[in-house]
């Protein structure tokens, strides 16, 4: 090789060296930047999920009081708990219901009768609209709620009814042809058909 290609040779390594150097600079610019990305995405997730769990202790709290004050109020000595649990499934948050009794845990629909699902079903449709925000209408409107409850424990639920509208300010409207369940109500109106005419006393 010449003087001149081994020159030229040179001043293309220096010009390798060089792009080299900013290259390995940039490179640990942009580790440093993405440590500090992670970083803070680590204490944003730790957030979230700090959140996310307080959250849902409040939500299980909430679910869980509603509902067994509805069961204890209907049912007395032999009620249910209703436990919600939150579990992680296919990467999702899910809420498993079960009603509990004597430190037992069981599906309600295996556990018990039709009334005490219906009585926990009622009392989750309240706890649902409590959790609404803004609250648009304190109003509930129940067409002849607790068919699957037995009669004998029909004026409990009515009971129950009035306390839960006391507790969480909620007005409800009932539609019913069982009288023990209207027994706590504030108003009463009775309707009947006279020559296909709704009148309303």
């Amino acid at each position: 090789m010449t003087t001149k290609q081994v020159r030229n040779k040179l001043e293309q390594l220096k010009g390798a060296k060089i792009q080299y150097i900013k290259l390995v600079k940039d490179t640990r610019v942009l580790i440093r930047n993405n440590i500090k990305d992670l970083a803070f995405h680590e204490q944003a997730r730790e957030i979230v999920r700090i959140i996310g769990l307080k959250t849902q202790q409040q939500l299980q709290f909430h679910i869980s009081d509603i509902t067994s004050l509805a069961l204890e109020s209907v049912f007395l000595n032999e009620a249910y708990e209703l436990q919600a649990e939150f579990v992680q499934r296919r990467n999702k948050t899910e809420c498993d219901l079960n009603f509990v009794r004597d430190e037992n845990k069981m599906n309600p629909l295996e556990a018990s009768g039709l009334g005490a699902v219906d009585v926990a079903s009622f009392a989750l449709r309240v706890a649902s609209w409590s959790m609404k925000f803004p609250k648009y209408r304190n109003t509930i409107i129940l067409d002849e709620p607790f068919r699957y409850l037995s009669k004998d424990k029909q004026e409990k639920a009515s009971e129950m009814i009035k306390k839960i509208s006391e507790k969480l300010k909620i007005q409800f409207i009932i539609v019913t042809h069982e009288k023990a369940l209207s027994e706590s109500a504030d108003k009463l109106f009775e309707t009947e058909i006279t020559g296909g005419v709704s009148k309303i006393t």
